[in-house]
């Protein structure tokens, strides 16, 4: 069968593969302890899955509106509009299918063949095959490990050409858990502005938002460059915060030219996100925000306990967290480049020998655009983080 040049480009996610991978081998019958997949392991807070039980009981199982229900638009404007320090409009929200059809529709309305966006890596993979899937060119933005993976404005300065159309940010960062400081943000803008093209455009993917743990806290570019707040678009949603991955609830703020392109392509593609989801994801936006809190401190306990065992392994080089889910260690010492002998060619074939050989499943760091490392979730329990580390020092020794 022939299929389209398209899909030629396109690379599917390793992320799930190696959960794939991880869940075929514990269902015959193997110890497997999971680092990989970026899904809280809490479950979705009670009052969220009775309002989702109500508006069941109350008959929502029909077509929405294409952007949304206009609780839920008007709820998520006056959360982003606090967050962000900007007044935006129910008008100018769309509520799709998660995040990553936010930034599908983003993509899709915004670029044209041969179009670039700036995706400082390491990055989500998804945010360069989206970008491909739009007909649009991927101009990657090395970040040093080095500097923490800290943005670097100048850096984004240098790959600015006249076919940009927008630089992509996610901070915290998946994988690396960096969160981009006030400092960088303002330097990027400074960037925006000496670049003279007002079609160059900011997308912001704040998904890990809430995650983040003290003393850092989230930054907003909307709100440090106010100047460039109606070039800026913010994408954002429920599934990690409020542990929703599987409902598939993500939200976009955008110019009201931008969010109603949006509307007309999700109505060709899905039509509207899930009814009974979004009831859900408005009882997350206005409930009870005690749920997420506690969340966020157990995260933080799991943090610091993966940290500081990863930095207890001779040869690891990791820079602590300071968002998200995710340690992103560099394991060069362990290749074969540093080692020989019997070490692993590189981080694909480590991963692979930590999964078959060790039973612990972690994510390759080429996936995310930054060979020799690895990337680690701690979104399972303590205990799970301890025993699984201390089978990975085990099995890191036998390497010789």
């Amino acid at each position: 069968m022939r299929l389209s040049a398209r899909i030629a480009r396109i690379q599917p996610s390793i992320t799930l593969a190696i959960s794939a991978k991880a869940q075929r081998l514990a269902q015959a019958g193997h110890d497997i302890i999971s680092f990989g997949i970026g899904e809280p392991d809490f479950d979705t807070p009670a009052h969220i899955k009775e309002a989702a039980i109500l508006a069941i009981q109350r008959g929502a199982s029909k077509y929405t509106a294409v952007a949304g229900i206009p609780e839920l638009r008007a709820a998520a404007a006056a959360e982003l509009s606090r967050t962000h320090g900007v007044t935006l409009t129910p008008e100018q929200i769309v509520v799709s299918t998660g995040a990553k059809q936010c930034l599908f529709n983003i993509l899709t309305a915004l670029l044209d063949d041969g179009d670039e966006v700036i995706v400082p890596t390491p990055c989500w993979p998804s945010h360069v095959e989206l970008v491909r899937m739009a007909g649009g060119v991927a101009v990657l933005c090395p970040q040093r490990a080095q500097d923490g993976f800290a943005l670097d404005p100048e850096a984004v300065a240098r790959l600015i050409t006249p076919r940009t159309r927008a630089v992509l940010l996610n901070s915290p960062s998946n994988p690396t858990g960096a969160v981009y400081s006030k400092e960088s943000l303002l330097g990027l803008a400074e960037v925006i502005r000496r670049a003279n093209n007002p079609e160059l455009l900011i997308i912001t993917d704040d998904l890990y938002r809430r995650l983040c743990y003290a003393p850092t806290q989230f930054a907003s570019f909307a709100q440090l460059a106010p100047d460039l707040a109606a070039r800026t678009i913010l994408v954002d949603g429920v599934s990690k915060a409020y542990a929703m991955t599987g409902w598939r609830i993500g939200f976009c703020a955008a110019p009201l030219p931008l969010a109603t392109a949006m509307q007309t392509i999700q109505g060709q593609v899905t039509t509207n996100a899930t009814a009974v989801a979004q009831h859900a994801a408005l009882a997350a936006l206005l409930g009870d925000q005690a749920p997420v809190a506690a969340m966020v401190a157990e995260f933080d306990a799991r943090r610091q306990l993966m940290y500081r065992t990863l930095m207890a392994v001779p040869g690891i080089v990791c820079k602590e967290p300071q968002g998200a889910f995710y340690c992103f260690p560099d394991f060069s010492a362990y290749l074969h480049a540093a080692r020989g002998g019997r070490a692993p060619q590189d981080e694909v074939a480590l991963c692979d020998y930590l999964l078959s050989e060790v039973g612990i499943a972690c994510v390759p760091g080429s996936g995310f655009f930054a060979p020799g490392h690895l990337r680690f979730s701690y979104a399972t329990s303590q205990q799970k983080i301890a025993d699984g580390l201390a089978r990975l020092s085990v099995g890191l020794s036998r390497l010789g």
